[in-house]
């Protein structure tokens, strides 16, 4: 075990609103040890990006991590050259040149359909737009357009809550194989078609590559675990912060701010990703904690994204501020490989689309917005009138 000073949570308290407590941390014990997580916390940013550098020592190798158990070894849990083989062939799937010159087009066309789709009146944007937009753009990109975006977003939710059952809960370790063993299904029936006709999307490109199938099967599972929940809750998320903040709104639709910019200071604010673990590889020391080969480490994504030594007025969404400094990407060699596609569904199709379209667009008064999680975060529900 680290040196680092122990620091007792309420579980339940923490996943309602982690951020006082992690504010409390980065004040008395920026390094703790956390024995209802059976971790030890990073919180600040400095210590959080420069330990994302130092693969030799804070290692995502984790062979008995609950995602290599769960969802089987992906690059997001390899090192070195392992993980660039695997990242490489990924990449003509996710570039910055293909998700402008093939991915945008195809992601207006979902939200032109499901906006359209939509009757004007009271409904759960959650519910209505952002999951199965969402849903349908990872159709896409991974390749398995033969399922449904509800199956999509169930096995990402299942797998994201199967990576995080910190607890071990067997009913939801249950949901996280029957969300695998689906991928695995869908993957199946995929296979014919994209060895005879391969194209650009994650199974096209990879089963292209010659990369193992066990490989190939995990990484399609890493994009589906990513790429339906943090989306969509980011989506909703960015549209409550807008709508809550009116002047804000104003200052996006007359060009002074870029809807770019709105999604990125949500993405701090709440961070979608607000964790990643890692294993120590060797005995080391960050000021005066020390840390024993093989401890598990978190790093708070959520945390960093609101240090004080870097974020004035950290606490609220300002979509005016300077997020240079924010990790809500991640940083290092592991900085996500989707990115460009979630800030392409994101600012440049999802939210002007919707605000174009609607007439008028408010907070429904009639339910509360609901949001959870600190290992994964946002918004659960978003009641809204639209006309």
């Amino acid at each position: 075990m680290s040196t680092a000073p122990r620091i007792d949570i309420d579980p339940t308290t923490f996943w309602a609103d982690p951020y006082p407590m992690l504010a409390t941390m980065r004040k008395e014990a920026p390094i703790a040890f956390v024995p209802q997580l059976g971790s030890t916390l990073l919180t600040c940013r400095d210590d959080i990006s420069m330990s994302e550098k130092q693969i030799d020592v804070f290692s995502s190798h984790q062979p008995a991590g609950l995602m290599n158990r769960l969802m089987g070894h992906n690059m997001m849990r390899k090192d070195g050259e392992a993980h660039q083989v695997e990242r490489r062939a990924m990449f003509p799937t996710v570039s910055p040149k293909t998700v402008k010159a093939h991915w945008t087009a195809q992601f207006q066309a979902h939200a032109d359909r499901i906006i359209a789709a939509i009757e004007p009146g009271r409904i759960d944007f959650m519910r209505d737009f952002a999951l199965p937009f969402s849903g349908e753009c990872l159709k896409s990109i991974t390749g398995l357009t033969n399922i449904g975006f509800g199956d999509m977003d169930a096995w990402s939710q299942g797998m994201i809550e199967g990576i995080a059952n910190y607890g071990g809960d067997p009913a939801v370790e249950a949901r996280c194989h029957a969300a695998t063993s689906g991928i695995d299904a869908a993957i199946d029936d995929m296979l014919p078609v994209m060895r005879k006709n391969p194209d650009q999307s994650i199974l096209g490109v990879l089963v292209a590559s010659g990369m193992p199938m066990e490989s190939v099967r995990a990484n399609v599972k890493l994009a589906i675990s990513g790429g339906q929940n943090e989306p969509r809750k980011a989506i909703a998320g960015t549209m409550w912060a807008l709508l809550s903040h009116p002047e804000q709104l104003d200052l996006v639709r007359k060009g002074e701010v870029s809807w770019l910019q709105a999604f990125e200071e949500y993405a701090r604010w709440i961070s979608p990703i607000g964790m990643s673990p890692r294993r120590i590889a060797k005995p080391w020391s960050i000021r005066d904690v020390s840390f024993e080969t093989d401890e598990r480490v978190f790093l708070m994504f959520g945390s960093a994204n609101r240090d004080e030594k870097h974020f004035e007025r950290a606490d609220q969404f300002d979509v005016r501020r300077d997020t240079s400094k924010s990790v809500a990407f991640g940083a290092g060699p592991h900085f996500c490989a989707g990115a460009w596609a979630s800030r392409a569904m994101i600012a440049d199709v999802a939210l002007p689309t919707v605000f174009a379209r609607a007439k008028q667009l408010e907070l429904a008064d009639d339910e509360p917005v609901r949001i959870g999680g600190w290992a994964f975060r946002g918004l659960l529900n978003l009641p809204v009138r639209l006309h």
